[in-house]
């Protein structure tokens, strides 16, 4: 029960920093987003007077003239109330309605994707580590490489290949427009066609790191006394490999993919931006290009909460897998 207790504190104390970083660091960037709303008044012939201004900045989540420690203040306030603030850049839509629209494509593509690059890599690194030196190791250095390939390189490989010369896949989108969104048979299948080659890009860049890290701990682990002790013992390859080997050399990998997990909600920036894919990743990059205070902060909110969520279940799952971690926090 203590090993709960100071895991819920250290994850508490974890959460305030971040979302005071998560307050600040937006406000470091030059520019004001109630300037850059009463600029795009301007263009289109409104009239701008100081109260047009108060107005915005109220709309906006508070004055960002005003001392810092009173927007910090009403900040923490609006955070417990739900009140994420309006959205400069897709105003006057708030911005828990840009996330919530966005927010789904993005858990449902990264999620898919990072799970199966996960099982995938996982698999094979266990199959190559349990077997050095043949002809498995050769998908080290192949993976690996694939790996260090630019994201958005890839992507475009990908879409000229598949999209442009084959035609199988389109190119970019998340459905066909003239397709009314909901869970209808017609709508997923679009969205599936449309999702495959940025699942299939996150995939490939994706899958060379779980195998690499999987093989180099199979290997570490076939040297450790309890694998000799079961060959020495005669029990049968198989049987050493699942509940031996594996079973352990899996554990670092398991950490990973819940934090990779965790950080599924920030998307993949650079895979949207080239798909234009309407996820969470292509709405923070917007909301950073026009110093979208309230958008950007409630992205990083959600992601920060993902991620500390994420790295706590791991945490309280490995004291229940591994008694020596509670006796050593």
């Amino acid at each position: 029960m203590n090993y709960v207790l100071r895991k819920l504190a250290f994850y508490a104390v974890a959460l305030w920093a971040a979302v005071t970083l998560n307050f600040l660091i937006p406000r470091l960037l030059p520019g004001n987003p109630v300037d850059i709303l009463l600029a795009k008044l301007q263009q289109r012939g409104g009239t701008v007077t100081p109260e047009t201004r108060k107005a915005y900045a109220t709309l906006l989540g508070g004055d960002t003239d005003s001392p810092l420690l009173e927007q910090y203040a009403g900040y923490l306030r609006n955070l417990l109330t739900g009140e994420l603030g309006t959205s400069v850049t897709y105003y006057p839509t708030p911005v828990s309605e840009v996330i919530g629209t966005s927010i789904a494509w993005t858990i449902v593509l990264v999620g898919i994707a990072t799970v199966i690059a996960a099982i995938v890599g996982v698999v094979l690194g266990g199959l190559v580590g349990w077997r050095p030196g043949t002809w498995l190791d050769s998908l080290v250095p192949m993976t690996t490489l694939l790996a260090a390939v630019p994201y958005f390189w890839l992507a475009l490989v990908l879409v000229y290949l598949l999209s442009r010369i084959l035609g199988l896949f389109p190119s970019q989108g998340g459905y066909d427009v003239v397709l009314d969104p909901g869970l209808n048979g017609p709508f997923l299948a679009s969205a599936l066609e449309y999702g495959f080659l940025p699942a299939l890009t996150i995939v490939i860049a994706s899958v060379g790191g779980w195998l690499l890290g999987m093989r180099n701990m199979m290997v570490s682990t076939l040297s450790e006394d309890y694998v000799l002790t079961a060959r020495a013992k005669g029990l049968p390859e198989g049987q050493i490999l699942r509940r031996y080997a594996a079973r352990n050399a899996v554990l670092p990998s398991v950490a990973g993919f819940a934090i990779s997990l965790g950080f599924v909600v920030a998307g993949s920036v650079v895979t949207e931006q080239v798909f234009s894919y309407p996820g969470i990743g292509s709405k923070l990059l917007a909301g950073v290009t026009n110093n979208d205070y309230a958008l950007m902060q409630g992205v990083f909110l959600f992601i920060t909460l993902a991620v500390l969520g994420a790295n706590l279940v791991v945490d309280l799952l490995y004291g229940l897998v591994d008694p020596r971690t509670r006796a050593r926090t």
